[in-house]
């Protein structure tokens, strides 16, 4: 896998273990005997959390309302998928679509991780099937109109009756691996505007496709073309994916500097 760049990874780490070094207070200070001492681990799961928090800070996303807990679900994801290297890239941009929130927000962020920016921020619409203003069901089943939540990889670009569009690989077996069967492409539509919102206070509704702006459309595929990871959010209990596991995506964040694990002792 090639290593993502984290500038501010070593600050970090040194951040935490100072953080704990001085919250730290021995038990038993004159009985410890130095050899039975056991090392403090900082879990890959603390790394994960506070590299994500530096991304999203530094890139400023609260301000444009992504949710911090939704960007690390979406980061998660991002570092597991990298780490299997059959069917990831080395683009370090991922895009985000909260389902979560009413399609009048705009509710689809496309960031560069490398750089910790926001690349663009506008509307995506939802599948009819899941609901009006906000998506309430979701599905993976042909014909549903629902949209399907979780993790996908970008694929080729094609021209469709949607003109330039984005095919998609549903990467979570069983809630949205049928992407491809059931044409799930990103593609741009009349119905995702403001126009549209101010007509029928929502978006315009897709067959279950994350619809975007027409004036963008290019602009997105561009910018997230060729296996970058797509990640839709929703609240949805039954949702569930190989790809949050933090701790392997911890472990992956500290392979990226070289490192097994960070461990120190002695305090």
């Amino acid at each position: 896998m090639k290593r993502l760049k984290l500038s501010t990874f070593p600050v970090v780490v040194l951040a935490i273990i100072a953080m704990v070094t001085l919250s730290w207070v021995p038990v038993n200070p004159v009985n410890v005997d130095p050899k039975e001492e056991e090392n403090l681990v900082l879990a890959p799961e603390m790394i994960l959390e506070q590299q994500a928090s530096t991304i999203y800070q530094d890139a400023d996303l609260a301000s444009s309302g992504l949710r911090f807990d939704v960007f690390e679900r979406a980061y998660t994801g991002y570092l597991n998928l990298q780490e299997n290297r059959n069917s990831s890239s080395t683009s370090h941009i991922i895009s985000i679509a909260d389902f979560s929130q009413s399609s009048k927000k705009k509710r689809l962020w496309i960031v560069d991780l490398t750089n910790s920016s926001l690349l663009l921020n506008t509307w995506v619409s939802h599948g009819r099937g899941s609901g009006g203003d906000m998506a309430t069901s979701f599905s993976n089943i042909n014909n549903s109109h629902q949209s399907s939540l979780g993790f996908y990889l970008t694929g080729e670009v094609y021209y469709g009756k949607h003109g330039r569009s984005l095919r998609l690989d549903g990467m979570d077996s069983g809630f949205n691996d049928n992407a491809r069967s059931r044409a799930i492409v990103m593609h741009g539509a009349s119905y995702v505007s403001q126009s549209a919102i101010n007509s029928l206070n929502r978006l315009g509704l897709s067959h279950g496709c994350p619809a975007v702006p027409l004036e963008l459309t290019d602009e997105i595929i561009d910018l997230v073309k060729n296996k970058t990871v797509l990640y839709i959010h929703g609240d949805s209990p039954q949702y569930q994916s190989v790809y949050l596991d933090s701790e392997k995506a911890g472990r992956t964040l500290l392979a990226s500097e070289g490192l097994d694990e960070i461990q120190y002792s002695g305090l």
